[in-house]
């Protein structure tokens, strides 16, 4: 099970990289919407995917029982949901309002928000 979703982790990690590099404003919100969920699935495979007993520690004992799961990962990608949930719901807002002040999606033609006369970047050091 492990291997299959590596696999489908590095498919998620290669389609979030395709969209991020693209040109358009909503792909690439989609790619941080994608590689959100990459990370998430990445951390709870590395927390284990094969336990049946619940991290219940018992009360004679101190330490959980031999093959429980671990609540950590879990408590981190519920967290991670929240805040990449907000973190999207910013991006569209911010992606929107520079489409209704430039009139565009796509990052090419939002350099006309920058000063024609301003210098030119320097090309190398």
């Amino acid at each position: 099970m492990e291997v299959a979703l590596a696999g489908l982790i590095a498919a998620f990690f290669a389609v979030s990289l395709y969209l991020l590099l693209s040109r358009a404003v909503v792909r690439m919100l989609l790619g941080v919407v994608v590689l959100s969920n990459a990370v998430n699935l990445l951390i709870f495979t590395a927390g284990r995917l094969t336990a049946e007993i619940p991290p219940i520690i018992p009360g004679s004992q101190y330490v959980p029982i031999e093959g429980a799961a671990n609540p950590l990962p879990q408590a981190l990608i519920l967290t991670a949901i929240v805040i990449g949930f907000a973190l999207f719901a910013f991006l569209l807002v911010l992606g929107y309002r520079a489409y209704q002040e430039l009139d565009a999606d796509n990052t090419d033609t939002m350099r006309l928000a920058e000063p024609t006369d301003a210098p030119r970047p320097p090309l190398s050091y």
